[in-house]
């Protein structure tokens, strides 16, 4: 079986005049995945398409669009008269991305399920489904783009700044991205809609979807109560003054301004109340008042649980630039590795550096991986 060359990706899809491949793509029912069917078809590849679900709807009152998602991916594969599969993926979903995120709450940090989720689901449970049906390779409607240097794949920046999701793609290996295709990678969002539009897609102006799949644009807090138990604690302020109360410190993530319920204290400036640190020997909540509040702000961070795309982690130090959060602008920083663990000191302190989320590292317009953010140095 011929693997597909992922350099002819660094142009918006497939050139015509390549050697045609069976591929899947991953159709969720919106206009990304749609258009990276449609432009492997225009390419001459014998394309196939597979809906996957990834989670049960009744577990949260039917909220979830599954139904009407797969009626849209349907659609799609009339219109480019290409056959769709179905696979229910919610039990590996359970197991290897919500239970962890379920874990990493219990424990006081706040997880990027979607990254997870990439790298189980996504690259590896489709992947290895659409292998056994027969495809070569997979595609899907990500931001990304892929180029071969030196004999190992690179995962490049999108040319749409705006919507580049190589920030929650920094998981994955050189055996999944030798596999896959991002056709939408040299392309903006505009131009992905009007292609969809020309084509008469079903799902041309169908509004992006929003949050954690699961959760999709529902309360948070109100999903994880349905999980975890409420434990109730007092809100503090670093000096000890009792401001509130709070329902348990797995349900608030540090920086969260909305839904703390703490009103002005007699005395205090009537500005915004900011979560800076968990204190779970006391199950204290603390805060703290103003945006740019120095309880806010770190120089570095302890990452954990690294990943390098190349396969084995660069010298060290490196330096280079990372994000702690999607669609932040490139931070400098020096990387001090050690084995699967690294200290980052940046530049410029970091607002709101929260445990449990991602830090990537980047190197020009290469994603060179990144890990999980441990803690700021100082923390228990």
């Amino acid at each position: 079986m011929a693997n597909p060359d992922p350099t002819r990706q660094t142009v918006p899809g497939p050139r015509a005049d390549a050697a045609p491949h069976r591929v899947m793509v991953g159709l969720s029912g919106g206009v990304d995945s749609s258009v990276a069917a449609l432009l492997l078809t225009r390419a001459g590849h014998r394309v196939a398409g597979l809906f996957m679900k990834n989670w049960e709807d009744d577990d949260v009152d039917g909220h979830c669009t599954a139904a009407a998602d797969l009626a849209d991916a349907e659609a799609v594969c009339a219109r480019l008269d290409i056959v769709l599969h179905r696979a229910n993926f919610s039990d590996q979903y359970r197991e290897r991305v919500f239970d962890r995120f379920l874990a990493e709450h219990r424990a006081g940090r706040t997880p990027n399920p979607d990254v997870l989720c990439n790298r189980e689901i996504k690259f590896r449970a489709f992947l290895d489904h659409a292998l056994r049906l027969g495809a070569e390779c997979i595609a899907t409607g990500h931001y990304a783009r892929l180029r071969v240097r030196d004999g190992r794949c690179e995962l490049l920046r999108a040319a749409d700044p705006d919507k580049d999701q190589t920030y929650f793609l920094h998981l994955l290996d050189q055996d999944q991205l030798a596999r896959t295709w991002f056709p939408l990678g040299g392309l903006r969002k505009h131009e992905v809609r009007r292609l969809a539009r020309e084509a008469g897609l079903a799902t041309h102006a169908k509004k992006d979807s929003t949050g954690i799949c699961f959760i999709g644009e529902h309360d948070h807090r109100a999903f994880l109560r349905r999980y975890l138990p409420a434990e109730p604690g007092e809100i503090r302020t670093p000096d000890g003054a009792v401001v509130g109360t709070h329902e348990g410190l797995a349900f608030y993530t540090l920086g969260q301004r909305r839904g703390l319920g703490v009103g002005g204290r007699r005395g205090a400036q009537a500005t915004p109340w900011y979560v800076v640190d968990k204190d779970f020997g006391r199950n204290v909540l603390v805060v703290v008042q103003g945006h740019d509040h120095p309880r806010l702000r770190h120089r570095a961070l302890r990452a954990e649980e690294l990943h390098w795309i190349a396969g084995e982690a660069p010298p060290s130090p490196l330096r280079c630039s990372a994000r702690i959060r999607y669609r932040q602008a490139d931070q400098a920083c020096v990387v001090e590795i050690d084995g699967d663990a690294a200290l980052v000191r940046f530049d410029q302190a970091q607002r709101a550096v929260t445990p449990g989320q991602s830090v990537v590292f980047y190197s020009g317009e290469v994603c060179l991986g990144g890990g999980r953010i441990a803690a700021v140095p100082g923390d228990a």
